[in-house]
């Protein structure tokens, strides 16, 4: 992962994909509807820097280590307890419906048998097999989309203007040829995930090193789309992606393009750090989650595995209670689409595609009266989601002659309080109207 600060103030990166790669963006969006409807999706962190538990090549990037000593680790990287099957299940219990693999991180070791003179687990570490294989068929058996973390950089490769050695550091322009080497052998790569996996989704890393040109980034995007043209791409292809991939930071006001994705670790490192206890509460991950998918984006909710392959035991119990959660509120999140604007509702709202629904995400240990403001529609029901209760509204402050809806309160005991977030259902008699006046007589 790029370590940078992220704002959400940035232009949609979807408005540019369609202008650089000269694509129909009616087309993007038929293809981009799995991915609005899917909501959550797993990241999984896993290479040879779980031997160590350090960080994923920024730790000699950054100096922590050496790269001789970062290299070292291939020979710890065993595989040993690794179950793609127990994976895919527990990425199916958490109700997600996408699962991202890191294929190659920077440090260029890929998970895969690539068939290019460069490092491997399956030539160079004790694993001595692919591992991405068994993976996306464990995925495929539980009807979870693949997808394909690549790093574009490679700070490992000889052709690469890196920093490890004095012969690595050139310029593009400096020496064109080598440059163009390493771009044959990255995009081989390329092809070689592309051919044996078809990701419904590639998610790149890295192309802040080099520009779009020098990345040739609408010839791996077209690369990519020749062959599997229902791929999607994320925004790390200096501009030729169609989603917007902030990392780590939340939003606090809507973001105006079209599909974006919140990554984030559940403790503060992506990969196997046993040092990093900073667990995130199932609390906190569905407080999180209910705040993405009412801003209109997804959660890539990241694991990192030990070099053997299981899975730490605190992420195992997050991505269950998550999936209890999403089980008992799942037709509030998949599918949905964002809900009301800020101001009308003290916390997340979805909406149904029709608009006729309107679901309530009730923060923390939220019991009493809520308040919903300026909604004009009537409520025909209110149902406490994944439980046979139904409760009444109070309409205060409604004046007969004024257009000016009234405040609706709905008490909410104690007895059907959810122990992590509580979701009303109001059905309503037709699409949402919603008041956004200044009161009196507007």
């Amino acid at each position: 992962m790029k370590r940078y600060t992220f704002s959400l103030l940035v232009f949609g990166i979807t408005i540019s994909a369609f202008s650089q790669a000269n694509v129909n963006p009616d087309s993007i969006r038929g293809k981009m509807q799995w991915f609005a409807d899917a909501k959550l999706g797993i990241f999984i962190h896993w290479g040879i820097y779980s031997v160590n538990g350090i960080d994923e090549s920024w730790s000699f990037h950054n100096k922590k280590i050496s790269h001789a000593d970062y290299m070292k680790q291939l020979n710890g990287f065993t595989a040993s307890r690794y179950n793609p099957e127990e994976w895919a299940a527990l990425i199916k219990e958490s109700g997600a419906r996408y699962a991202v693999m890191t294929t190659k991180h920077h440090d260029g070791v890929a998970l895969w048998a690539t068939r290019q003179n460069h490092f491997s687990v399956a030539k160079n570490s004790p694993a001595r097999r692919d591992v991405l294989t068994t993976f996306y068929k464990a995925l495929d058996k539980q009807g979870i989309k693949r997808g394909a973390y690549f790093s574009l950089i490679d700070w490992s490769h000889s052709d690469y203007p890196g920093f490890l050695k004095d012969s690595n550091h050139y310029t593009v322009a400096g020496d064109p040829q080598r440059w163009q080497r390493f771009r044959k052998f990255f995009q081989a790569q390329i092809n070689e995930v592309n051919t044996a996996f078809q990701p419904a989704l590639w998610w790149f890393d890295g192309d802040w090193e080099h520009s779009a040109a020098e990345w040739e980034s609408a010839s791996v995007r077209n690369q990519i789309l020749q062959q599997n043209p229902s791929a999607i791409i994320n925004g790390r292809l200096q501009g030729y992606g169609d989603y917007e991939t902030p990392e780590q930071n939340f939003p606090v006001s809507r973001p105006k393009y079209n599909w974006w994705e919140l990554c984030m670790t559940i403790n503060n490192n992506w990969g196997y750090q046993p040092q990093d206890t900073a667990w995130k509460t199932p609390f906190e991950i569905i407080t999180i989650f209910a705040d993405v998918v009412s801003n209109g984006g997804n959660l890539l909710l990241d694991i990192g595995p030990k070099a053997d392959g299981t899975i730490p035991p605190q992420e195992v119990q997050v991505l269950k209670e998550l999936g209890k959660w999403n089980k008992k509120h799942e037709e509030a999140i998949f599918g949905s689409v964002p809900g009301l604007p800020q101001g009308h509702f003290y916390g997340p709202t979805t909406l149904s595609k029709d608009s006729g629904t309107l679901y309530l995400f009730l923060p923390g240990a939220t019991t009493g009266d809520i308040m919903i403001k300026g909604l004009s529609s009537k409520i025909n029901d209110i149902q406490v989601l994944g439980t046979q209760q139904h409760l009444q509204q109070k309409i205060v402050g409604k004046i007969s002659w004024s257009p000016v809806p009234g405040l609706v309160f709905i008490n909410v005991p104690q007895a059907v309080k959810d122990p992590y977030m509580t979701v009303l259902k109001l059905t309503l008699d037709g699409p949402v109207k919603l008041y956004r006046g200044q009161g009196g007589l507007n």
